[in-house]
């Protein structure tokens, strides 16, 4: 683990791959299931949890690949909440997973997510980031199974960040998987790898605040990030949505996940 890299870009520095645009319209646009409307910037309507079928045209995007990073772990549990009382501000996640050709949602699909903690640790490799505290080795990692509408609801922390990258989170995407007795899964297809990426604007009011103004590691904003290829939604960029007057009460966090499924 001492050897393990901080910084998670790859040596190319940029995205694994760049996908195209597909719209759907007419009967294709129809096929969109409840609670899935796909906008023209790849988000999630945030109208409502269950919003009506459209038939009007739709763009259907496949979300880019990212880099897996140096810090994933395998196996790790299925679960609604990640947090594990890592102190933070609340982060409500609700991610869609589409099929990219006919806009359909994919229901029972994993969406497993990873990413630090305001001090910029990940669990399993703390102390890289320069900090000392606890290690569990699943803090702020798991997943959940999409729903009906192909939506995963995920509870955690808005992240930190650590040396050489912006604030973000890891995200795969898996199909097929087996779950297991001890809360896990195994097997399966993966369908994605990608990363999630802040508004600079909220990151900045958020960062000025303890626990995170206590990360003393200069912060890599997005626009010189090195995985980050400014392409909005279509490269992770999520929807943020206040809950509160402050940055304390934390943020609900939307974005559809567009992806192949072979």
């Amino acid at each position: 683990m001492t050897d393990t890299p901080m910084n998670d870009t790859p040596t190319n520095a940029t995205p694994i791959a760049r996908r195209t645009v597909l719209v759907a319209t007419g009967a294709t646009a129809a096929t969109l299931a409840v609670g899935a409307v796909v906008t023209e910037t790849g988000t999630r309507a945030p109208a409502s949890p269950h919003t009506a079928p459209v038939a009007a045209a739709a763009v259907c995007t496949l979300t880019r690949e990212m880099t897996e990073g140096p810090y994933y772990l395998d196996g790790q549990y299925v679960r609604a909440d990640i947090t594990e009382g890592k102190t933070g501000f609340p982060l409500k996640l609700a991610l869609t997973v589409v099929d990219d050709d006919t806009c359909a949602t994919i229901s029972n699909a994993l969406v497993e997510i990873w990413h630090c903690d305001a001090l910029g640790e990940y669990s399993g490799y703390v102390g890289n980031n320069g900090h000392d505290e606890p290690d569990s080795g699943t803090f702020l990692r798991g997943g959940v199974l999409t729903d009906a509408d192909g939506v995963a609801d995920i509870t955690t922390v808005y992240p930190g960040w650590y040396v050489g990258r912006c604030v973000h989170i890891h995200v795969k995407v898996h199909v097929g998987v087996t779950l297991t007795s001890d809360g896990s899964f195994t097997g399966g297809t993966e369908l994605h790898t990608g990363q999630l990426f802040f508004d600079e604007t909220v990151t900045a009011k958020v960062g000025a605040l303890s626990p995170y103004s206590a990360n003393k590691v200069t912060r890599t904003t997005l626009a010189r990030d090195s995985i980050y290829d400014d392409g909005g939604a279509a490269s992770g960029l999520l929807t943020l949505k206040a809950l509160g007057s402050s940055p304390s009460a934390g943020y609900s966090g939307t974005l559809t996940l567009g992806v192949e499924r072979g």
